[in-house]
């Protein structure tokens, strides 16, 4: 019942994210909404093009789980038993993220986002003390780990959206400086994570927003390198975060 549950809701969470956008839900996409909030530690629009990456590794992971309880030990049924668990919440919490994100709900938008990335932190830590063959890795592991990354990043660009729409003063401190800070509060998370879950690919897809913000901050279409400790900060976090990568893989091949 639960691979069959996990279907269904990942279903409901592809459906709701393409008529966002096709519709669209309350005239608007889902990046016109982040439009209508700019802020510094928005990543140039292409970067949300892992999207479609994130959504067809969970779809192989939709697929493979299908036969998961075929001549499966009783521990292997509650592992996935408990990943679809997880997995469903996740995609049901990731359609109503759209409708309140969409309705301009961004104070319950950030609850369905932290719901999100709670439900990921479950799944990581499950899947990061078992041993995979290289078929259920690329399969079970890898879409969990690559859509981890990404919510790490989106949950603390929910909270900054949440910020401007409340309109925050910043303490007296510069949109630049928070900016700053949201970089390296994210670097040291993710670098802390990369080791905690045992996973170079998550701090990879870090790296890949923060090439992002600073491809937004040198574009002429972004900000033209007027926020140089923005550009300065993405590029350390970057740095930080491969160290932590080559260190696991250091670690790893002993």
């Amino acid at each position: 019942m639960i691979s069959i549950l996990v279907v269904l809701t990942y279903c409901v969470m592809i459906a709701v994210n393409i008529v966002a956008n096709t519709l669209p839900i309350n005239n608007i996409t889902t990046g016109g909404v982040s439009d209508t909030y700019a802020n510094l530690f928005a990543p140039a629009g292409i970067t949300f093009s892992i999207w479609l990456l994130i959504y067809l590794l969970l779809f192989g992971y939709t697929v493979y789980q299908l036969n998961c309880f075929k001549d499966l030990s009783h521990s292997n049924k509650r592992f996935f038993r408990r990943i679809g668990i997880l997995f469903s919440a996740s995609s049901i919490a990731n359609a109503l993220w759209i409708f309140a994100w969409h309705y301009d709900f961004i104070g319950l938008s950030l609850v369905l986002m932290v719901t999100i990335l709670g439900c990921l932190i479950g799944i990581n830590s499950i899947t990061a003390s078992e041993t995979f063959t290289s078929k259920d890795r690329y399969f079970i592991r890898l879409p969990f780990e690559v859509y981890f990354g990404w919510i790490t990043v989106a949950t603390i660009a929910n909270v900054t959206v949440l910020l401007v729409k409340l309109g925050w003063s910043g303490l007296g401190l510069s949109e630049g400086f928070w900016a700053s800070f949201a970089i390296i509060l994210g670097a040291l998370i993710g670098s802390y994570n990369i080791h905690y879950y045992k996973s170079p690919v998550y701090g990879t897809v870090i790296v890949w927003a923060y090439a992002g913000i600073i491809l937004k901050h040198v574009s002429t279409v972004g900000y033209g390198g007027r926020y140089i400790e923005v550009i300065v900060t993405a590029g350390l976090g970057i740095v930080m975060l491969v160290i932590a990568e080559w260190t696991l893989l250091k670690k790893i091949r002993g």
